[in-house]
């Protein structure tokens, strides 16, 4: 359900379950963690990219998982939510259909996000009877702006491209069917540049947020824990899965 394809250096990774709308497994998880400690330090390759199949980038978490008892550690989305976060090559999403929950979450961590006009995002997260995860009580209103941050999250309305992009959330629209290539023209360009610069400008301009994007982290997972774990939530989970 995660396919890999490497060309002119570059590292294609698409998330492949369509008839589920491409929504995240633990094994998928597990999968796109091992591929980012793989490729992200930049030995083997030079950018990455990361869509989904079918025109839909992901639905997000797949409810079932949330219906299993979670241990105080980190669990295997957060896993990869730390993975990406600390990618160092270019990373370069293309968002086309859906970007639901943790398919929101991570374009936080992306250096290019590219979408279409329709695309629908969504921070479901209050309304699972949950709470921010991935870094997303930090990064999203340096992102966005209190306000936005505020609205996406607290009534988990969905919104599209060109509020996104109006946001700054995402880095450019492009027409339907056409955010693969344009991702693809960009992690071409980034790869024929000197790498040496482009990780250490990477490093610089998200490195004054490292330490407390891991303390937001730690942070979210014990809060995220702590709601999972309430029957408020679980019969929120139960109901939206049976939708």
């Amino acid at each position: 359900m995660i396919e890999t394809a490497i060309e002119n250096d570059v590292l294609e990774i698409c998330m492949n379950r369509p008839e589920a709308k491409n929504a995240l497994t633990h094994d998928m998880y597990h999968q796109l963690t091992e591929i980012l400690n793989k490729y992200g330090s930049g030995d083997d390759c030079k950018a990455i990219i990361l869509y989904g199949a079918n025109s839909c980038f992901t639905a997000g978490a797949d409810l079932k998982d949330f219906q299993r008892k979670r241990g105080p550690g980190d669990s295997p989305a957060v896993t990869f939510l730390r993975a990406i976060s600390q990618v160092k090559v270019p990373l370069i999403a293309a968002v086309e259909g859906y970007a639901i929950g943790i398919g929101t979450t991570l374009l936080q961590h992306c250096d290019f996000v590219y979408a279409t006009a329709n695309a629908k995002f969504r921070l479901p997260f209050v309304a699972l009877g949950l709470c921010p995860e991935g870094g997303s009580s930090l990064l999203l209103e340096k992102l966005v702006g209190q306000r936005k941050a505020t609205e996406w999250l607290l009534s988990c309305r969905y919104f599209d491209g060109q509020e996104a992009l109006d946001s700054g959330f995402i880095t450019a629209l492009t027409e339907s069917g056409e955010t693969l290539g344009k991702a693809r023209e960009m992690a071409n360009s980034l790869a024929g540049l000197p790498q040496g610069s482009i990780t250490l400008t990477k490093s610089m301009l998200k490195g004054w947020s490292q330490g407390g994007l891991q303390e937001a982290f730690d942070n979210e997972v014990k809060m995220y824990a702590e709601r999972l774990a309430s029957d408020e939530t679980q019969a929120q989970i139960k109901k939206s899965a049976k939708r």
